[in-house]
């Protein structure tokens, strides 16, 4: 029955002031599923909800709800509550809330915290936007070199209550200078007078406060890690970072990529929280800058028009060339895209992807020239309901067009990203429409070229 109880429910039991009925069965859920009931009730009603609610269990639900929630409940909660839950939140959320509010609101907030959480999260802000410290917490385990593994386990006893994990441990020498890491399950096994530097010998990977949060990405898959160290200039160990705030990383850089593939400005909002014009905004942008590279492709029509009046049938396969160009293009570029994010291709690599995809281009052009031979040959066009003459040539036209359309898409949609990424902008801006907008252009220009070289008796 708890597990089912949803919005209405507690609307339901906050009109009756069924207060300690609700606390009971609020807290017999996991703070996860309390955020996802609490994300679509009014914030008023939330507010409510929160002052009866230990101060402990209202910032870890809190934590988990997404900020266009959080908002609206920070201004219906009254100033001691909002302390407590600001108070009570970690570092790194608390971070992520106050960088998203405006200015003069978080100067209000941070006022509002005690003096060491006000420290800590001025520190915290203080670090560059996307950068690793702004994902860092403070909430560490930390222990001196020359302790033994008695003086570390006794140590996490005193002060592992409300640290972000407990399953590695860091090792400092006097001056606070990252040595080394340590599981948790090797201290447990390890014997208790062992000094703790002679335990599990193993690479030791930090992260810098100003290393950008995409290359953090990065690290923590090469090393499997589950959190890491983030040290400033000198080596000393100021933070670390969870693998949990990795995911939130993926899942925002993942979306943004998504949308500007899709030649949609990055959203700032989930979809059902963007208002319409703002949808509108986002997109009208890039929608009129494809529209206008449309225009180009009509022009480059208009340019063969007297060919097109001597051989109408040509006509007829541009919707066929355009998309295929585009189509390999697009899969290129996305193919690319997805690589450089991932590490699997670097600049350097430039030509070996050359290579790869004019291979690729040519072998998938020959397949959709075999497709349309066989179209035309055993469905020759017909004009004015009379199959023409010259539908050999027709065919021989398109196959060789198909051909050069699709290894120019893939060279054009793989090399894109590319060359931006090299001059220092987004590889995802290399949309699948912006490729295939400028492979339609080209290949109308490839189209005719062709035909008037086969077709020249008939154009002539």
């Amino acid at each position: 029955m708890l597990g089912q109880l949803v919005g209405p429910d507690i609307k339901e039991m906050i009109d009756n002031r069924q207060f300690a009925q609700l606390r009971r069965a609020l807290r017999a859920l996991a703070p996860q599923a309390v955020a996802e009931i609490f994300s679509d009730m009014e914030p008023e009603d939330v507010a409510i909800v929160f002052r009866v609610l230990p101060r402990d269990f209202v910032a870890d639900v809190f934590e988990y709800m997404p900020f266009e929630a959080q908002e609206p409940v920070l201004h219906n909660l009254g100033q001691e509550h909002v302390a407590v839950v600001l108070n009570e939140m970690d570092p790194d959320d608390r971070t992520e809330l106050l960088e998203e509010l405006p200015g003069k609101v978080t100067q209000r907030l941070i006022s509002l915290l005690s003096p060491e959480e006000r420290r800590i999260a001025t520190k915290l802000l203080g670090y560059p936007e996307d950068s690793v410290g702004r994902l860092m917490t403070p909430d560490y385990v930390a222990v001196r070199a020359d302790w033994t593994v008695g003086q570390v386990l006794e140590h996490i006893r005193q002060v592992g209550h409300d640290k972000e994990t407990l399953n590695v441990i860091y090792v400092v020498d006097d001056r606070g200078r990252l040595v080394k890491d340590v599981r948790l399950r090797q201290l447990v096994l390890s014997d208790p007078d062992t000094p703790v530097t002679q335990i599990e010998d193993r690479p030791v990977f930090a992260l810098q406060t100003g290393q950008d949060q995409e290359e953090a990405v990065k690290v923590f898959r090469d090393t499997d890690r589950i959190a890491l160290p983030v040290v400033d200039s000198t080596n000393q160990l100021v933070g670390i970072v969870t693998v949990d705030d990795m995911i939130d990383v993926v899942d925002e850089e993942t979306t943004e990529d998504i949308q500007k593939m899709a030649a949609v400005t990055a959203l700032d909002a989930p979809y059902l929280k963007v208002n319409v014009w703002g949808m509108i905004r986002k997109r009208a942008t890039w929608l009129s800058a494809l529209f206008i590279g449309g225009m180009f492709t009509i022009s480059a029509i208009a340019y063969y028009e007297e060919q097109l009046q001597k051989a109408l049938v040509l006509g007829f396969f541009i919707p066929l060339i355009i998309s295929s160009g585009g189509n390999s293009g697009s899969q290129a570029a996305s193919l690319v895209t997805r690589a450089l994010a991932l590490g699997d291709v670097t600049l350097r690599d430039w030509w070996r992807v050359l290579i790869r995809e004019l291979s690729s281009g040519l072998a998938l052009g020959a397949i959709l020239a075999v497709l349309a031979l066989l179209r035309v040959y055993f469905w020759p066009p017909e004009v004015g309901g009379e199959t023409i003459a010259d539908w050999e040539l027709v065919a021989l036209t398109l196959a060789i067009t198909l051909v050069g359309v699709v290894t120019w898409g893939t060279i054009v949609g793989s090399l894109l990203p590319i060359l931006l990424k090299s001059v220092g902008l987004d590889p995802a801006v290399s949309s699948t429409p912006f490729v295939a907008t400028l492979v339609d252009v080209t290949g109308i220009i490839i189209y005719f070229s062709v035909a008037s070289v086969v077709m020249a008796r008939v154009l002539s």
